[in-house]
């Protein structure tokens, strides 16, 4: 409930509108660098081990997914603040 109160409360003001469009940039660019770095770390594994492709694979797909949830999540809240 405190959560709505203060997301209320930045609605009111263009300094809200205008922190949410900021903080839905800087959770893309976030994934956008966690992504990448999964994907580059999970490469460099399947280099140095080929035969452990499916594992790092399935790893590396997983933590990607909790990652894009992680900004989702945020991207949402954001929208909330701006309508």
């Amino acid at each position: 409930m405190e959560l709505l109160s203060i997301l209320l409360q930045a609605t009111e003001s263009t300094f809200g509108i205008m922190g949410a469009g900021i903080g839905a940039g800087i959770a893309a660019l976030g994934a956008g660098v966690g992504i990448g770095r999964i994907g580059g770390s999970a490469l460099e594994a399947i280099a140095r081990q080929p035969e452990a492709t499916g594992d790092i694979r399935a790893n590396m797909i997983v933590a990607a997914a909790l990652v894009e949830g992680a900004v989702f999540f945020a991207i949402v809240l954001c929208l909330l603040v701006i309508l």
